[in-house]
């Protein structure tokens, strides 16, 4: 195995450019630092383009991911652990990183393209519940996700790419207006469910549903609001015993599409 070099000075422009990028007052955002081995090799895989991948001269690049590196030809270095403290100096220190570019922003006719129930998302702004809900989205097949209100500027923001561990890119997110999101469900035909605590149907229900829906979620402290429920042909609620409030929402989204499971996986793979 070549030995990798190592980079010893804050100085070197790709430790410059890591700089760069955690600043918080970037208004452009066409590079992303993505941080850890499984979320880099997700990306890799999922067929974002990284620059350079770096590891701690502490802690050795990992074999699976150096491999995945050099078929992909993804350059690799070390770097001085002391040039790493620096870096990330009052944050999580990541002992392996690389810097990505940032794919083009998917749009509602990529989620169109696919198959799988669509996720809308209504105010929901707690970035570890969406990181938690991309994940399981993308496990429990669903063909994408709207996000309306919540204040991300790019789904390549760092703490959603941490939260999703990678998998951001893996299925098409779109950062939307609810007038937008609307339109988007009115055009394509889709029915739209909204998720209430007393709601016409049981999730239960959904289970036998033979055709492709939109589940709308909201905050758990708003819920969905009026204009989306407007559109909404039904509303629907999860069975709980009376003494509990609400559930998160990233566990809602997940009991939702483990009854969709059945449908979803059909039309990921049909016959």
């Amino acid at each position: 195995m070549t030995e990798l070099e190592t980079i010893t000075h804050i100085s070197d422009p790709a430790m410059q450019r890591i700089i760069d990028i955690t600043k918080h007052s970037r208004s452009s955002i066409k590079t992303t630092l993505i941080e850890d081995t499984e979320p880099l090799a997700q990306c890799i895989s999922a067929g974002v383009e990284l620059i350079e991948v770096y590891s701690s001269d502490t802690s050795p690049v990992s074999p699976e991911l150096l491999a995945l590196c050099e078929r992909h030809n993804v350059p690799v270095r070390l770097v001085d652990s002391s040039i790493v403290n620096q870096l990330f100096k009052g944050e999580r220190k990541a002992k392996t990183f690389g810097v990505a570019r940032v794919p083009r922003p998917a749009k509602f006719s990529d989620i169109a393209s696919r198959d799988g129930d669509v996720i809308i998302l209504d105010g929901v702004k707690i970035v570890g519940n969406i990181g938690a809900i991309v994940r399981t989205s993308l496990a429990l097949g669903a063909s994408g996700i709207i996000l309306v209100d919540s204040d991300l500027t790019s789904i390549a923001d760092r703490r959603l790419l941490r939260a999703s561990r990678g998998y951001v890119f893996s299925l098409p997110i779109v950062l939307s207006s609810r007038e937008d999101a609307i339109d988007f469900i009115r055009n394509s035909g889709l029915r739209l469910l909204a998720m209430e605590a007393d709601g016409d149907l049981s999730v239960k229900d959904l289970a036998d549903d033979k055709e492709r829906i939109a589940m709308l979620f909201g905050s758990e402290k708003g819920g969905p609001s009026d204009s989306f429920k407007e559109v909404a042909s039904s509303t629907v609620s999860i069975p709980m015993i009376n003494s509990t409030e609400s559930l998160n929402v990233s566990v809602s989204v997940g009991i939702a599409l483990h009854e969709r499971a059945q449908q979803n996986f059909g039309a990921a793979h049909p016959g």
